[in-house]
This record gives C-alpha cells, sequence and structure tokens, in this order.
C-alpha cells in the first residue's frame, strides 16, 4: 500500500487527507443520524399521558426531555409555550426544529465537497502523470522505459486512488440527505400529532386558543437549510371556533 502511496506522487498525500476525513465524517454521522436517538418511540405519547393525568408537567422535567433528544428539545418547547396559546406554542417550536435540523446537518456539506474534489485532485494527477511522460520521453526514454512507466503509472494510481475516495463520499452524502430529510418529515408528524392531542384532550388554554388568528393557508412553515418543517392548523382551525 505504501508503494503505491509513494508511486502516485505528492497529489497522494491531499486525497489520503480526504478519504481519513470522509471516514471520520461517514462514521460520527451515521452514529448520530440514528431514529431511535432523534425520534424516541412513544415521547410523545408518554408527554401527553403525563399531562392527562397530572393536568401539567414541571419546567425541570420538561427541561430534562429537552436535553435528552432532538424530539424532546421540540416538544418539550412547545410544552413550555403552551400556557400562551397555539401562535407562540408553534413559533417556538418551529424554531427549535430548525436549530436541530441545523445541527443534524453538521459536517454533511464537508462530506459532499471531498466528494467533489477528490475526483479532481486524482485528474490533476493524472496530467501532471501524462506530462512527466512526456517529458521523460523528450529526455530519452525511448531507450530506458522505466522513465515513462513512472509518469503512466501516476497518472493511474492518482486516478484511481481520488475515484475511490470519491465514490463512497458521495454516496453517503446522498444517505445522509435523505435520513434527515426523513428526521425532519418526522418532527412535523410529531409536533401537528402533539397539537391535535392537546385539543382534542382540551389540554390547551381555551382562551389563547379561541382568540388567536391563524393563517389563511391553514399551514405554519419554517425551512432551515432547504428542508421545511409544517404544521397543518386546518383542522385547529375548525376546533377553535368551535370552542
Amino acid at each position: 500500500m505504501w508503494e503505491l502511496v509513494k508511486a502516485g506522487g505528492w497529489l497522494m498525500t491531499p486525497i489520503v487527507v480526504c478519504s481519513i476525513l470522509a471516514l471520520v465524517i461517514i462514521i460520527e454521522r451515521s452514529h448520530t443520524l440514528q431514529f431511535n436517538k432523534i425520534v424516541p418511540n412513544r415521547l410523545r405519547e408518554q408527554l401527553i399521558t403525563r399531562l392527562r393525568e397530572n393536568g401539567d408537567i414541571g419546567r425541570t422535567q420538561l427541561m430534562n426531555v429537552k436535553e435528552k433528544t432532538p424530539l424532546g428539545d421540540i416538544l418539550a418547547t412547545g410544552l413550555l409555550y403552551r400556557q400562551y396559546g397555539l401562535d407562540s406554542m408553534t413559533m417556538h417550536m418551529q424554531n427549535r426544529a430548525s436549530v436541530q435540523v441545523h445541527q443534524l446537518e453538521k459536517n454533511i456539506n464537508m462530506l459532499g465537497t471531498i466528494g467533489a474534489i477528490a475526483p479532481l485532485l486524482g485528474l490533476l494527477g493524472t496530467v501532471l502523470g501524462i506530462i512527466s511522460s512526456f517529458l521523460a520521453i523528450t529526455d530519452g526514454a525511448m531507450q530506458d522505459p522505466t522513465m515513462l512507466a513512472a509518469g503512466v503509472s501516476q497518472a493511474l494510481i492518482t486516478t484511481a486512488a481520488g475515484m475511490i475516495v470519491a465514490i463512497p463520499a458521495l454516496v453517503a452524502y446522498r444517505y445522509f440527505q435523505r435520513r434527515i430529510i426523513d428526521i425532519n418529515a418526522q418532527f412535523e408528524t410529531q409536533a401537528g400529532l402533539m397539537i391535535q392531542e392537546l385539543y382534542d384532550y382540551q389540554l390547551l388554554d381555551n382562551t389563547h386558543a379561541s382568540t388567536m388568528s391563524l393563517p389563511a393557508s391553514g399551514v405554519e412553515t419554517t425551512k432551515s437549510m432547504g428542508y421545511e418543517l409544517s404544521i397543518d392548523t386546518s383542522d385547529l382551525e375548525t376546533a377553535a371556533t368551535a370552542t
């Protein structure tokens, strides 16, 4: 292996560095972007059940929930502000969702950058290797084929190394992007269901709920780094009017 790296020339150094960075990011993001760690099962149901049984959840308990998981951060934030009505509750949940999605995207762009520049480094090594071969020909490489072979081997090795680094990096980049979209969809679903259940079980402040003004479209949205969190409030408007 060391002989191949050495034969590839000085351009193998940045390619090797890119491969190490890509491997570290893939391992770290694979460990972080796990559904059971980000969107734990039955968290919303547990919070609603505790509210129905006790009528309220202490601030200390909600702060503990906020610190444990990203979904817990979003839902607990909403419950902390539910006394101020649906508008305030929804706005704060959307803000926390934006922060959580931004944190989930950490180092993802770096992985995409590595996938883009690694083939270019390999291509640069190819060009330099071919140039080296032609220079060797002018210096009499026809009598000494080893001088010509050195440039050709450099060109082939750097090209192969660049592709070997780029392909897994791009695959992981696309995979993690899709995973974040799925996680964001879960944030949206769980937040919307919690608001609906608060209405169903009459756990919202009725005064605030009945006087607030909902958007005309019935949908409130927020965007973070290209992802959208939307909470459908069209059904809640009917409930608020009835109240």
